[in-house]
C-alpha cells in the first residue's frame, strides 16, 4: 500500500509517541481509507482495526529510512485511532473501562467520571469544538437530534450506553454531555445476593412474587440500581408470558422469548411526530400484554399505568424517590398532571389497590447499591394515607425479615407457593 505524502514528516529531533502531528497524519490517511472502503466505522470497528494496524506497521517501516517519526509503542497508537475513527475518542479510553460507570463533561476542561459510586475529576482536557464533535458522533447513530429548537437529548450509543445533552444556551457556558454507562453486573436476583444487594431469603420472595403477578414498584435514587434491579426482576416472569416494555430509551438488558420492547421519540424538524412515554403505555395495552414494563414513571404516565395495574394487568415500574413511603405518595401525586379533572380522591385509593410491593434501594457510604427495605400495600387508605407493612428493613449490613406479609397471598398459592413458609421459614 503508498501512503499519502502527509506522512512524510521531516524529523529533526525525536518525537514523542503521542506526537500530534504524527497522530493526526495517521488518522487522515486511516479516515481516507475507511472512506474508500466504503466501511461503517461504528458498525465494523474490526475492519477499522485492521485498517489501523495496516497503516501503523507500512509507517513503522518507513520510519526506518528516517522520512517519517518513529512509533514508540504502536498497539497503543493503533488503539488511539480506532477510538478516533471508529470510537469516541478520548472518551473511548472511559467506555472502555469497566470500573467507570458513568463519565460527564461539565465544561470541556472538568470531565468527571463515578467508579463504585463516587465521583472524580479526571485529567483530561478537551476543547468546546472537541466536545461538539464528539456530541454530533454520539448522535449520529442514534436517530435524534441536537438543536435550538431542541436543547436536550436522551440517546442511547451503540453499547447500549445511555446519552444525556444539554445544550450550550441552556446550561451556562458549554453543552453539558452526560453518559451512563450499561455495565451489566446482575441479570438475575441470585446475582444481586453474591453482589451483596439482597439478602438469599429477600432474593427468593420477590421472585415467587414475580412469578405470582404482583405489581411491584421499585423506587431509588439516581444511580442506587433501580433499571438492575428491573431486570432481574424481568428475568424471573414466565416464559410463557407475553412483555411489553414502555421507556424513554432502551436500557431493560434481559433474556425472554415473548416480548416487545418500545422507547420514546422526538418530534421531527416540523415540530410533529412525537412519541411520548404515555402514549407508548396506552399502545402497550393494544398489544395483549401479559405483563407490562414501564421502565422509569416520570409524569403523566402515571395515570395510564396506574388504569392498566387497575385492570388486572401485572406490571412493574421504577421511580425516583427516597423512600418506599415516598414512593407511594409520589404515585398518587404524577397522576395529577394528566389534567384537572384528575383528583386525589380518585388517586390514592387506586395507587393502593394497584401497587402490591415497593422495593427501595439506596447507596451505603461505600457506595455499594443496597436493598434497604420491601413494603407490602395491603390496599387500605386511611385518612388519604395508603397504609403499608414492611416486610424487609435493611439494619446497617443485613436486610431482615419483619412482620408484614404480602397482599393477595392466594397468587403465591395458585402457583403452588406457601408464602408465610417461605418467609418465615426461609423456604
Amino acid at each position: 500500500m503508498t501512503l499519502p505524502r502527509a506522512l512524510d514528516l521531516g524529523v529533526t529531533g525525536e518525537r514523542r509517541r503521542d506526537d500530534p502531528g504524527v497522530v493526526e497524519a495517521l488518522d487522515a490517511v486511516v479516515r481516507d481509507l475507511v472512506r474508500r472502503e466504503g466501511v461503517d466505522p461504528q458498525r465494523d470497528s474490526g475492519v477499522v482495526r485492521r485498517i489501523a494496524e495496516r497503516v501503523v506497521r507500512d509507517h513503522d517501516e518507513r520510519s526506518l529510512t528516517g522520512m517519517v517519526a518513529p512509533v514508540v509503542d504502536t498497539e497503543s497508537l493503533v488503539g488511539e485511532l480506532v477510538a478516533r475513527v471508529a470510537g469516541f475518542g478520548v472518551l473511548q479510553e472511559f467506555l472502555d473501562d469497566p470500573s467507570v460507570e458513568e463519565i460527564w463533561i461539565n465544561d470541556p476542561s472538568r470531565v468527571f467520571v463515578a467508579r463504585q459510586g463516587r465521583h472524580e475529576l479526571t485529567n483530561l482536557v478537551l476543547t468546546a469544538a472537541e466536545v461538539d464533535e464528539l456530541v454530533e458522533r454520539m448522535l449520529k447513530s442514534s436517530g435524534r437530534r441536537l438543536d435550538v429548537s431542541s436543547p436536550f437529548v436522551d440517546a442511547m450509543l451503540p453499547q447500549g450506553h445511555r446519552l444525556h445533552v444539554v445544550l450550550d444556551g441552556i446550561s451556562r457556558g458549554f453543552t453539558a454531555v452526560n453518559i451512563r454507562k450499561f455495565v451489566l453486573r446482575a441479570a438475575r436476583l441470585d446475582d444481586l445476593v453474591g453482589l451483596g444487594s439482597l439478602s438469599p431469603r429477600a432474593a427468593t420472595f420477590l421472585d415467587a412474587s414475580v412469578r405470582a403477578g404482583l405489581n411491584i414498584l421499585i423506587a431509588g435514587s439516581t444511580q442506587a440500581g433501580k433499571t438492575t434491579l428491573l431486570n432481574c426482576l424481568a428475568a424471573a416472569i414466565p416464559g410463557g408470558e407475553r412483555i411489553v416494555s414502555a421507556e424513554e430509551v432502551f436500557e431493560l438488558r434481559f433474556n425472554h422469548p415473548d416480548w416487545v420492547a418500545m422507547q420514546t421519540r422526538q418530534s421531527g424538524l416540523e415540530g410533529n411526530g412525537e412519541v411520548r412515554l404515555r402514549d407508548l403505555v396506552k399502545e402497550s395495552l393494544r398489544m395483549r400484554p401479559s405483563r407490562m414494563i414501564v421502565g422509569e414513571v416520570r409524569a403523566e404516565e402515571c395515570l395510564d399505568l396506574l388504569l392498566a395495574l387497575n385492570a388486572g394487568l401485572p406490571g412493574m415500574c421504577t421511580l425516583h424517590a427516597n423512600s418506599a413511603r415516598e414512593a407511594l405518595v409520589k404515585m398518587c401525586t404524577l397522576p395529577l398532571l394528566a389534567g384537572e379533572n384528575i383528583s386525589a380522591r380518585f388517586v390514592v385509593p387506586t395507587v393502593a389497590a394497584s401497587v402490591d410491593l415497593v422495593v427501595h434501594l439506596g447507596l451505603d457510604q461505600h457506595g455499594v447499591r443496597r436493598v434497604n427495605e420491601i413494603v407490602s400495600v395491603p390496599g387500605r387508605v386511611e385518612n388519604d394515607i395508603i397504609e403499608a407493612e414492611p416486610i424487609f428493613v435493611r439494619h446497617e449490613h443485613e436486610l431482615r425479615r419483619t412482620a408484614g406479609m404480602p397482599p393477595r397471598t392466594e397468587r403465591y398459592e395458585r402457583i403452588g407457593i406457601d408464602v408465610h413458609r417461605l418467609l418465615n421459614d426461609g423456604r
